[in-house]
């Protein structure tokens, strides 16, 4: 396995490889233009990084030869492997690194790329990740591609691009294989969800998986009960949930943590620990078109102030009256009656001269109410002009807002975020320092009120009704940054709802329970993007597509489509025994046949699957025609996959009961 980058996702894409997985990664790392052409120094500086994300995600000691590699350089600026078996190949999960200027032809030579099984190009930048792609396609038509890109309609062409130039160079590759062949992502896609969802969602979730929408929603049981073991739970809360010293549950949180795919059993047992159960699952269904004057657009309410459209109502009111009145008293037809009526407003009807008396009289009322119309239609036309002069222009929050999420950020995390928060229509208030940030552009579109400035400054967080908020989103690429905001946020409503972006786990569980200890009554959660979306790409590199990651506090729970057919570990077995506990759990039956794309779109069409079912009983036995949604762990994704790495083969091996077998996936 081949990875291309040298930010957070490459690092954490490799440990996941390497520490779950079981795989041979080679990390092909940029080098500054104004280095020497030893790799010494940048060399270093990714194995330590990359050791510090594998020793996170293994949770073990890497043992010399196995898990943490020596430093031997070699062509191209690359680091053999320490070790070796006893005829001399490199050991299993071992990490080579290739430093290159860029992951041009000789790079990818020198990383392996004509024996690769798969290449992953996840550089911050699209066009770097474009270019690395089409040399890798041409140096090795049947390797597996799994591309990071930000712009979702061009990941599309480029994916259906790169596969027809696969089967163009290979005639005789199997068709089936191109599903897998080429895999377009985006990590803050895969990341925005569960950001979105931890700040307003509440005790409620609606995940995307693919063409699925699954409903989850957390329940905390009553004082001395345990969760119901009748429904489909999905994830078992951190037992220190309720203590203001407790941290967040990770992979190191052991017994005390969150306990993802419990059986009935443990379920039962858990008193009073809150649960994540599934409620349903239906399709997504087609994203509609926006109209023009739809979300996105300008809002037509808008067009008018309240007091004027009160106004308005009033004049049509007057003029419906004068017209019943009319007709009552002349006997004309209503529509003549009010035909008249507003000739009378307008003042362009005949003199009543020499007509009744109750025509005459509600002549001059019309009058009077064209005289009070004017000013009206005047303050009508200047508020239109107005709103439409402005609607390029950045809003400013709203005196009375409140209830809303304060955004801060608006860089490619914080713009995704933005889009699926009014998705959803949830009001937002964004706070940015750069005017010129990705983001601007959309929150002027979407109308989003913003508030330039930096959050450390005081009055910024005030200027976005952060007193009145009902939670922040701190989505800034700083750390730091998001921790003062949080800070000054707390010091100003102190139950405020608050998620945090951090990428260092350690940081964040001592920031998580500094702030419970301080604030016990109000909900923080701290989240990774990288963290979030490495299960995603390291199951695209596997050769499945992952539909979908769900953050269970420090954890990811890890949704995906298997074909059961050829699957010693769900083939023929009834949905119980396919259930592994702590592994993976069969949620749903595709019977659509629907192969995922890019982003989780259906190839073909577009369209989402016509039809899932779930709720499956028990005693329901898998045949080789069926294909399941299946909620997994990483490692228990691994071992389904048949990929599962030094470990599942040890468990494997010392299993008296063969009761752990790792199939071909």
């Amino acid at each position: 396995m081949i990875v291309c980058g040298d930010d957070a996702l490459a690092h954490r894409l490799a440990g996941e490889l390497h520490g779950v997985y079981g795989e041979r990664v080679t990390l092909l790392v940029p080098a500054r233009p104004d280095a020497p052409r030893t790799p010494a120094a940048r060399t270093g500086r990714a194995l330590a990084l990359f050791g510090r994300v594998t020793a996170a995600v293994t949770r073990t000691t890497a043992t010399p030869g196995a898990g943490a590699p020596a430093r031997a350089t070699g062509a191209a600026g690359a680091t053999a492997p320490a070790g070796g078996d006893a005829d001399g190949g490199e050991p299993m999960g071992a990490l080579q690194v290739v430093e290159s200027a860029e992951a041009d032809d000789r790079a990818l030579v020198d990383a392996g790329v004509e024996r690769a099984a798969a290449l992953a190009l996840v550089h911050e930048d699209d066009e770097t990740n474009i270019r690395a792609a089409l040399t890798a396609r041409r140096l090795n038509p049947r390797l597996r591609l799994v591309i990071r890109l930000y712009n979702r309609k061009l990941g599309q062409h480029l994916e259906t691009l790169l596969d027809q130039a696969a089967a163009v160079a290979e005639p005789g590759l199997d068709p089936e294989k191109l599903d897998a062949a080429t895999t377009v992502l985006s990590d803050v896609d895969t990341a925005a969800p569960g950001l979105a969802a931890a700040a307003v969602a509440g005790t409620s979730k609606v995940v995307q998986a693919g063409g699925l929408l699954l409903h989850a929603v957390e329940r905390t049981p009553a004082v001395g009960e345990a969760p119901d073991p009748g429904r489909c739970t999905l994830a078992l809360l951190s037992a220190t949930a309720g203590d203001p010293a407790g941290c967040e549950g990770s992979e190191r949180s052991g017994e005390e943590g969150p306990r993802l795919l419990p059986d009935d059993r443990t379920v039962a047992a858990a008193t009073g620990r809150a649960s994540v159960t599934l409620e349903a699952v239906t399709p997504a269904g087609p994203v509609l078109p926006t109209g023009r004057f739809g979300g996105s657009g300008l809002p037509v309410a808008s067009l008018f102030s309240r007091r004027l459209r009160w106004s308005l109502g009033g004049a049509a009111a007057a003029v419906l009256a004068l017209a019943l009145a009319s007709t009552f008293t002349t006997g004309d037809h209503p529509l003549h009656a009010a035909y008249l009526t507003l000739l009378d407003i307008f003042a362009i009807g005949d003199p009543a001269v020499g007509e009744p008396t109750s025509r005459q009289v509600l002549q001059i009322l019309a009058g009077f109410v064209g005289l009070l119309l004017l000013p009206v239609i005047v303050a009508a036309l200047l508020e239109g002009l107005g709103t439409f002069r402005t609607a390029t222009t950045l809003r400013r929050p709203p005196r009375g807002l409140s209830g809303h999420v304060v955004l801060l950020g608006l860089g490619k995390v914080g713009t995704r975020v933005l889009t699926r928060l009014r998705r959803m229509g949830i009001p937002v208030v964004c706070v940015e320092s750069d005017p010129e940030a990705r983001g601007i552009a959309v929150a002027r579109r979407l109308r989003v009120p913003t508030v330039i400035g930096d959050v450390t400054e005081e009055g910024v967080l005030e200027a976005a009704r952060i007193h009145r908020a009902h939670a922040l989103l701190a989505l800034t690429s700083v750390d730091i940054t998001n921790l003062e905001a949080a800070l000054s946020a707390r010091s100003v409503t102190p139950d405020l709802r608050v998620v945090l972006r951090l990428y260092d786990d350690d940081f964040a569980t001592a920031v998580y329970r500094t702030l419970r200890t301080a604030h016990p009554e109000a909900l923080t959660r701290s989240r990774s993007v990288s963290h979030l979306a490495a299960p995603a790409f390291a199951g695209a590199m596997m050769g499945r597509q992952v539909l979908g990651a769900v953050p269970v506090e420090r954890r990811v729970l890890l949704f995906a489509a298997v074909d059961v057919a050829d699957h010693p570990l769900l083939e023929a077995r009834t949905v119980a025994d396919a259930f592994r506990p702590g592994a993976w759990r069969v949620i749903a039956l595709d019977r659509s046949g629907t192969s995922y794309g890019a982003y989780g779109v259906p190839y073909g069409t577009g369209a989402a699957p016509r039809g899932q079912d779930w709720r499956l009983a028990p005693e329901r036995v898998l045949g080789p025609g069926d294909r399941v949604i299946v909620a997994a762990t990483r490692r228990g994704l691994a071992e389904l996959l048949g990929r599962g790495g030094a470990r599942v083969r040890a468990e494997e091996r010392d299993a008296p009961d063969n009761s752990v077998r790792t199939g071909a996936g």
